[in-house]
Formats: structure tokens, C-alpha cells, sequence
């Protein structure tokens, strides 16, 4: 089961996220062999997403990141949008969603 956590970006900067994926009693899940991937949506159903770079950070301890660019959050219309953070291996065709929320953007005042 994925945890949740809502995440706050503020248009126009820079926005890195770290995940620190663990079972339910602390324990840090080692995700060698997993790439990760992420995308954000106006609501679960529509077609268009933004898409956040994500990385296995270090594996052994489970850690992960998300991000956006300055020029890509500049690209993000401000509002709510749901979102998720997925772990896959594409050998054994295994998927484990690990984070998941929503995001709000605050507009940008300074351009």
C-alpha cells in the first residue's frame, strides 16, 4: 500500500521531492532492479498529464526522488491535480505504487 502525502509547488521554481520507501514498521524496502516513474493529472480520468523526472536515488535504502524543473513548473497551470509515484521492473512486469496525493500550484507572480 502506497503512503500519501499532498505536495505543494509553487510555479516557475524548481521542485524535488525525496521518497524514503519502507514497509509499514520502518523498515526500508531495498528497490534494486525497479526504475521508478510519475506523472501528475487534473483528476484521475484525464488525458493530459505532466510528468515528473523520477529516479532510484539509492536503492539499498529505498530512496527515491521526483522533480520538476523551473521552466517545467512554469509550464503547469495553477490548481489541484492528483498524482502518484510508481516503482516498476519491466523484467518480471512488477508495479508497486509507493506514493500518492495530490499537488497543489501556486501561481507565479515574478516572470
Amino acid at each position: 500500500m502506497s503512503s500519501i502525502k499532498n505536495l505543494i509547488i509553487d510555479q516557475g521554481t524548481t521542485f524535488k521531492e525525496f521518497i524514503n520507501y519502507t514497509d509499514k514498521s520502518g523498515t526500508v524496502i531495498d528497490v534494486s532492479g525497479f526504475a521508478a516513474r510519475s506523472q501528475m493529472r487534473k483528476s484521475y480520468n484525464s488525458a493530459n498529464s505532466t510528468t515528473f523526472s523520477a529516479n532510484v536515488e539509492t536503492a539499498a535504502n529505498g530512496n527515491v526522488s521526483i522533480s520538476l524543473t523551473a521552466a517545467q513548473s512554469s509550464n503547469v497551470k495553477a490548481g489541484r491535480y492528483v498524482y502518484d509515484v510508481e516503482l516498476y521492473n519491466s523484467n518480471s512486469n512488477v508495479v508497486y505504487r509507493i506514493q500518492e496525493g495530490t499537488v497543489t500550484v501556486y501561481p507565479e507572480v515574478t516572470k
